[in-house]
């Protein structure tokens, strides 16, 4: 048993180990194929890689002879370009060179010419000094004759002629200088005083300082509910219709109307003191009121208007410009009612031209009329001065009324001794302490701007404007300003405000330097 399993064992390692060489006998015949395969493919790439570098030369080769080709196509244009180009400048070469030529040719004639002009003007010179002093052989000549009749030499006879003209005519002078400055001293202050205090004296119109609301007082404020009505329909009527703004506020008893417009914030006003009385207030109401008040308003415009004519006594007004009057009770300027600024305008205005000679009726006319056209700039576009001269000019007033209009902001130069009159009333209306108003924020904006422009000036310690912004008090250093650059001081001031500041009427530049010296004794 044991000797059948050792040759079993014997036949079975035999076995593996031919087994085992076969199979390493076919590994080893694979890897030839591979070994020689691969060396198949290795020639295989290696001709194709040759046959690629073939292929680069010859497509390198063939690109280096386009490129020849077309480097030899642009040297042919270019070469072909500049034989072109140098043979125009050749022919510009030579057109220049024959207008040159040319030039030289006519450069010479007119030297030759110019050579001929000299010789004929110096001829002419040398005749024009043998004339001139044959002329002044004869002056002298002449001279000598005269200085022998007359027994003077030139000099002492011009300085004899000339002292006695100068003695006469000083004479002269002087005694006209002094009887017109006597005259002038006796009678231009005087007459102007006089004048100017009639003017003033004679009338003084009232003035109102016109606000810009109407305050309406109510008996109860459970009136406010009914005037605003079931959503707001009452007040929206009154305001669309009225042209105002009705402010209603916490105020107890008290409603505010507000418009620029005085002669809607009247009428407006009117209208709701109706509607209050009346007690009924809704829109259909509204309405009826406000027809029936403005009719009332423009029957009382017209007839206030008559009755100013007719109080002035200026004549016939035709009928549209006599309502423009009354309507300028409603119109104010700078704080000043219009119709009382035109009335006091009229009323100097007559005052003067009857002092100076002129038609008092007619400086009357055109003062009440220089400001027809603010009762117009509330409708129309423009200034106040063309709308009153168009209107005046439709309805066919004297010139002199006219040139008035114009006159009076500059527009025209003061043709007449009436509107020269109107020009001056109507400065003086404006002037007088009181007739108007500013607003304060404007007003304290000028008056800091003046003495602003003051401190800005070297040397000067403090400015104060004072008299209403009227005059500007200026404190300098006198350490650093003498008394002449204390003049130069206020005239710089004075003309820097002119130019940077709008003011009505004049401003004082009131100017202080002194020098205070102080000790006490003990």
């Amino acid at each position: 048993m044991i000797l059948e399993l050792g040759i079993g064992g014997t036949f079975a390692a035999i076995g593996g180990v031919a087994g085992f060489l076969v199979a390493r006998k076919m590994d080893i015949a694979k890897y030839d194929i591979h070994i020689t395969q691969a060396k198949a493919k290795a020639k295989a790439i290696e001709y194709e890689a040759e046959i690629k570098l073939k292929n680069i030369d010859i497509q390198e080769r063939e690109i280096e002879l386009a490129n020849k080709k077309k480097y030899e196509d642009k040297a042919r244009v270019l070469a072909k370009d500049y034989s072109k180009k140098e043979r125009e400048l050749k022919k510009k070469d030579t057109t220049l060179n024959n207008m040159f030529k040319e030039e030289l040719k006519n450069i010479s004639v007119e030297k030759d010419n110019i050579t001929k002009l000299k010789e004929q003007t110096d001829v002419i010179y040398e005749d024009a000094k043998n004339t001139k002093q044959g002329y002044e052989k004869k002056l002298i000549e002449t001279k000598a004759i005269l200085e022998q009749v007359a027994g003077f030499t030139e000099d002492e006879a011009k300085k004899i002629i000339l002292k006695q003209v100068e003695e006469e005519s000083r004479e002269d002078i002087a005694h006209i200088v002094r009887k017109y400055e006597e005259m002038a001293k006796k009678d231009a202050e005087k007459r102007a005083n006089y004048i100017i205090s009639q003017a003033t004296t004679r009338f003084a119109g009232e003035f109102a300082a016109e606000r810009l609301i109407n305050v309406v007082s109510l008996k109860e404020d459970e009136l406010k509910g009914r005037i605003i009505g079931k959503e707001g329909r009452n007040i929206k009527t009154l305001e669309t219709l009225l042209g105002v703004d009705i402010i209603i506020d916490d105020t107890p008893n008290i409603i505010v109307v507000s418009s620029f417009n005085l002669y809607r914030r009247a009428i407006a006003t009117e209208v709701i003191n109706q509607l209050i009385t009346d007690g009924r207030i809704q829109p259909a109401r509204i309405e009826s009121v406000y027809e029936k008040t403005k009719n009332n308003f423009d029957k009382n415009l017209i007839e206030e208007g008559e009755n100013i004519v007719i109080d002035l006594g200026i004549g016939r007004v035709h009928p549209e410009i006599v309502k423009l009057i009354g309507r300028l009770k409603f119109r104010a300027s700078y704080g000043q009612n219009a119709l009382g600024h035109s009335l006091e305008v009229a009323h100097l205005a007559g005052i003067i031209a009857a002092e100076l000679g002129g038609d008092d009726k007619l400086a009357r006319r055109a003062g009440l009329l220089h400001d027809i056209g603010k009762a117009l700039t509330h409708e129309f576009s423009g200034t106040h001065v063309d709308l009153g001269a168009d209107i005046c000019k439709r309805y066919h007033e004297d010139d002199i009324v006219i040139n008035a209009i114009y006159a009076h902001h500059g527009h025209e130069e003061a043709k007449t001794i009436e509107a020269a009159a109107v020009c001056t009333a109507d400065s003086l209306s404006a002037a007088r302490p009181g007739a108007r108003r500013e607003v304060l924020e404007s007003f304290l904006k000028r008056v800091k701007a003046i003495e602003d422009i003051a401190t800005s000036k070297r040397g000067v310690k403090t400015a104060y404007a004072i008299s209403a912004g009227r005059e500007v008090r200026i404190i300098l250093n006198a350490n650093l300003v003498n008394d002449s650059e204390a003049a130069l001081v206020a005239k710089e001031i004075a003309k820097e405000v002119e130019e940077n500041v709008q003011y009505p009427g004049d401003i004082k530049i009131n100017v202080i330097r002194q020098t205070r010296a102080i000790e006490y004794a003990k």
